[in-house]
């Protein structure tokens, strides 16, 4: 499982801090600096966890005398009440950068168990569920991990790592034959999808010499007919209007990638809390 560069995760933790204390924590100015405390983080859900780097971040930045011992790992299925990790340190540290932390932690656990059920919903076939750019702004590469730690994989990071033509860079262009022999010259080294939303266009792409192809919007019989004529030839993805319904069906038809804007855009933030007694 591949982490976000650290300075990355710095700068995440970073900005969530500035927006939640500011100037300054006042409530934890009205506690005695020298009381030492020891908390647990338990999960109130049945979920897979994720961000264990970001919330351990946080506790870095705002005191790094607060200590952790970790109970879960990232990717661990979580039973509803269980003891996620143990903090030591500062009462008025560890309560100070509580609302920070658990933020990251319930957010990206979120992504990870929705993952997770769509992963288990295609079990036994050979869809992979890929994640898409419907992220929330700045926190892409966070969620992005949390959808490996639920089991998923990731599409293009953004428009910079790998080509995705639609429908309106083909109405640019001129035709896909057209916009995928520009795709070629222009990145050589970039994977290049191109998105149909037709059998039609499917045919029209392949004959272009198409490798990696976006069926959007195809219903459960137009997919099982894209498998057909595509015969292998390039890789087929699904996309639009997956839920955890439909997803089964549509890994059934024999494409290869679905899509799932849900997961990082539908985001059910999973409960944590933190106990504290004094030390």
């Amino acid at each position: 499982m591949i982490l976000p560069p650290l300075e990355t995760v710095r700068g995440d933790v970073a900005k969530a801090l500035a927006e939640d204390v500011g100037e300054g924590d006042l409530t934890a100015e009205l506690l005695p600096t020298d009381v030492n405390a020891v908390a647990r983080v338990i999960c109130r859900d049945e979920a897979v966890l994720a961000g264990r780097i970001w919330f351990e971040e946080t506790f870095r930045q705002v005191d790094s005398q607060v200590t952790l011992e970790w109970q879960q790992r990232d990717g661990d299925l979580m039973e509803p009440d269980s003891t996620v990790c143990t903090l030591r340190g500062p009462a008025a540290s560890i309560l100070t950068a509580e609302r920070t932390a658990l933020n990251f932690l319930q957010m990206l656990s979120g992504v990870a168990t929705t993952t997770a059920a769509y992963v288990r919903a295609v079990e036994g076939t050979s869809a992979r569920i890929l994640d898409t750019r419907k992220t929330l702004p700045g926190l892409r590469r966070a969620q992005k991990y949390a959808v490996i730690c639920g089991g998923g994989h990731n599409h293009r990071m953004g428009l910079y790592d790998a080509i995705l033509i639609k429908e309106n860079h083909i109405l640019a262009a001129g035709s896909i034959a057209a916009v995928l022999e520009r795709a070629r010259r222009l990145a050589e080294k970039v994977e290049v999808e191109i998105e149909v939303e037709n059998l039609e266009e499917l045919e029209e792409a392949l004959a272009a010499g198409a490798k990696r192809i976006l069926l959007d919007n195809f219903d459960i019989p137009m997919l099982r007919r894209a498998v057909e004529l595509n015969a292998g030839r390039a890789r087929l993805e699904a996309s639009g209007g997956v839920d955890l319904d439909r997803v089964r069906r549509i890994a059934q038809t024999g494409v290869d990638d679905i899509s799932v804007g849900a997961l990082t855009k539908n985001v059910r933030s999973i409960d944590f809390s933190l106990r504290l007694k004094e030390e």
